[in-house]
């Protein structure tokens, strides 16, 4: 489908056609296409920007990230059909591989997605010769180069059942997800309440800034940062955006 750029929703048809042409490819599957139009709602009571609130989430994550010592960023379909490149340049700029972590899981989709990440230069994990223990769904299918035995994991578009065993083995996770309220929010150490298609680019400017930063800032960063304190700030956000809009009528 052709979306002329003086279309009023471009950005937002171009993501979805992304996603269209993942399940194509066989990176994302049906049920992706669900998730992501419910994060769509709520980026539009966020109004479809970057919030401060969401910078200062993602540049600790940055932070963290840089701080691990054995990090992993973990990637999923939708993350796959929607942001494969910048994802990649993420993982370059950070020196940390992606993982690839499915909820509906076929060796074949791995593969797929782990061949298209790897086109544009990333090191990838996706053995999947491990389990998480405690995780019934094929989410538990982990690498034990990556998920199993780090201690920073980034996860995009998260589900809450794999964030809380994350947690209970120790790990700090920082979270993409639009939507404040949702479990997986509020369990993370970081949550980033913003869209995948400008996190992840706003996360490479602040790692290409960062990662010669001396440690000790790098730390402050990360003690100074309160995430219940983002959570209400976003919640804030969607109460302010619809008050203004209420008032328009």
């Amino acid at each position: 489908m052709q979306v002329p750029r003086s279309h009023p929703r471009y950005t937002s048809l171009i993501t979805r056609e992304k996603l269209v042409e993942g399940v194509k490819e066989g990176l994302a599957v049906l049920e992706g296409l669900i998730a992501h139009g419910r994060g769509e709602a709520f980026d539009y009571i966020l109004g479809e920007r970057t919030h401060d609130f969401a910078y200062e989430a993602e540049k600790t994550a940055v932070a963290s990230i840089l701080l691990a010592k054995s990090p992993i960023i973990s990637v999923n379909g939708n993350t796959a059909s929607l942001v494969a490149k910048e994802i990649a340049e993420l993982s370059k700029t950070l020196n940390t591989p992606l993982e690839v972590n499915l909820f509906h899981y076929s060796k074949e989709r791995v593969k797929k997605i782990a061949d298209k990440l790897k086109s544009y230069g990333a090191k990838v994990y996706h053995e999947g010769d491990v389990s998480l223990e405690g995780l019934e769904s094929t989410r538990r299918i982990v690498d034990s180069r990556g998920i199993y035995k780090a201690d920073v994991v980034l996860v995009p578009l998260e589900d809450g059942d794999r964030c809380e065993v994350l947690k209970r083995h120790g790990k700090f996770v920082i979270a993409i997800d639009l939507n404040p309220l949702s479990r997986t929010a509020r369990m993370a150490d970081i949550t980033i309440v913003d869209n995948i298609v400008r996190a992840i680019p706003n996360m490479i400017k602040f790692a290409r800034e960062l990662k010669s930063t001396n440690i000790n800032l790098l730390k402050k960063i990360v003690r100074d940062y309160d995430n219940r304190h983002v959570l209400r700030e976003a919640i804030s956000a969607i109460r302010d955006y619809l008050t203004k809009m209420a008032g328009e009528l």
